[in-house]
């Protein structure tokens, strides 16, 4: 990473979470201490690695009138299908601990839920930018999480992976907020022409 990209590039922080091709070979998966995790890193001055204090997360920019909510959801890696209605994260079968993996990464999304529920009901900041591994149109089974995006007292802006291109138009609305397919770039395929990454001013 720090190879690949320019000190300009990285003298912002990079903010991340676990994405399902992360778990498959990370400590992670087998311990549900996170600090066993290989990429948790809660040292938000060194911008020589990505900040990620915890599986799932918010960090406040007070100066942005903002905060940041990272989300670990990747219980909903096949929820692309629309027939599957009960969600286990299906690459805990290439961890060495299919069965913990998985009682792990449901832990996680309720605990994701549950911190984007708080932080919107509890942040003072107007804007929240909230984001996961998964687009919106991973989670018709999650209504709950769906109407709290749209929560029209918070200005929500949400970024999901996964699905290599970059575009919000085959994502699910969260009208009157706006969210991003962000997957553009990544190295198992491209979904689409649309590849590169998107930039925010805020």
């Amino acid at each position: 990473w720090r190879k690949i990209y320019s000190k300009k590039l990285r003298s912002v922080p990079w903010y991340s979470v676990y994405g399902n091709h992360d778990y498959h070979h990370d400590p992670c998966a087998c311990s549900e201490d996170p600090t066993a995790c290989a990429q948790v890193n809660s040292n938000v001055s060194n911008l020589d690695y990505f900040v990620m204090p915890d599986v799932s997360y918010y960090l406040p920019h007070p100066e942005l009138d903002m905060e940041i909510v990272g989300l670990d959801l990747n219980t909903y890696v096949l929820a692309w299908n629309s027939a599957i209605k009960s969600h286990e994260f299906e690459d805990c079968q290439y961890s060495p601990c299919p069965a913990q993996c998985k009682q792990n990464a449901q832990k996680r999304t309720h605990e994701a839920f549950h911190l984007f529920h708080t932080r919107r009901k509890e942040s003072t900041a107007k804007n929240l930018l909230v984001f996961s591994h998964y687009p919106t149109d991973y989670f018709k089974t999650a209504p709950h999480f769906m109407e709290g995006l749209r929560d029209a007292s918070k200005r929500i802006v949400y970024f999901g992976g996964h699905r290599h291109d970059v575009d919000h138009s085959t994502t699910t609305s969260i009208h009157p907020n706006v969210n991003w397919l962000v997957g553009g770039g990544g190295g198992w395929s491209c979904d689409g022409a649309k590849q590169g990454f998107v930039v925010g001013e805020i």
